[in-house]
């Protein structure tokens, strides 16, 4: 093969043609992947995430698929002042731009009341001590009932009417009535007397007043 054979393709318009069709169906190759990548992964495009703390899980799973968004109850939580079912927190927070079909975790004030056990406060405790101590596990009291004993001393602590052990477990927030003691087991100590002797008086004994009537 001569050198002019060689480069005679130069002048072949079939060759160039197919070149430029090559060159073509690599460009829209090329090109279509891109277009897929970006609609697959939705390139650019982001949502806010929508503002559902106080809502119940049904009423943020709405606004979740009008955003193009799925939700996952990841944690739950008793806030006692907070109605059962509503959402606490969600993470990413609301307002933040995430893409669309982002998962979006949720916290949940937990339908069923927590049970705390009671602390050790019959006839261990004054009132003042046993009230500090419920309210601070998270009970309510009611009036006191009086009983017989020591003044201000707990001899007892009821829910609905019984009796409670130390360490019974039962709802966060009950409001628990304490037996207290109303004073009539207080030991009084006597004054004691003392006891004068009248010195003004003189002591006479039996033998030196008998007389001898011998004499008269």
């Amino acid at each position: 093969m001569t050198i002019k054979e060689f480069f005679s393709f130069k002048t072949n318009k079939f060759f160039w043609v197919n070149m430029i069709a090559m060159i073509v169906v690599v460009v829209v190759m090329i090109f279509g992947v891109l277009k897929w990548l970006d609609i697959h992964t939705h390139h650019g495009e982001t949502v806010a995430v929508p503002d559902v703390k106080g809502m119940t899980v049904d009423e943020a799973a709405k606004m979740f698929r009008n955003h193009g968004l799925v939700y996952v109850i990841s944690d739950t939580k008793y806030v006692k002042d907070k109605a059962a079912g509503i959402i606490l927190e969600l993470k990413p927070g609301a307002g933040e731009k995430v893409k669309e079909g982002r998962t979006v975790y949720l916290t949940v004030n937990t339908l069923d009341v927590p049970l705390r056990a009671i602390p050790d406060v019959a006839d261990n405790s004054s009132l003042r001590q046993a009230q500090a101590k419920l309210l601070n596990a998270g009970f309510k009291l009611n009036q006191v009932q009086l009983v017989n004993g020591e003044k201000d001393w707990v001899y007892g602590v009821k829910y609905q009417g019984r009796q409670l052990a130390a360490g019974e477990k039962i709802p966060v927030g009950s409001s628990l009535t304490l037996m207290v003691g109303n004073g009539s087991g207080d030991t009084s100590e006597e004054d004691s007397a003392d006891v004068s002797v009248d010195t003004d008086q003189p002591v006479t004994s039996e033998s030196s007043s008998t007389q001898d009537d011998s004499w008269f």
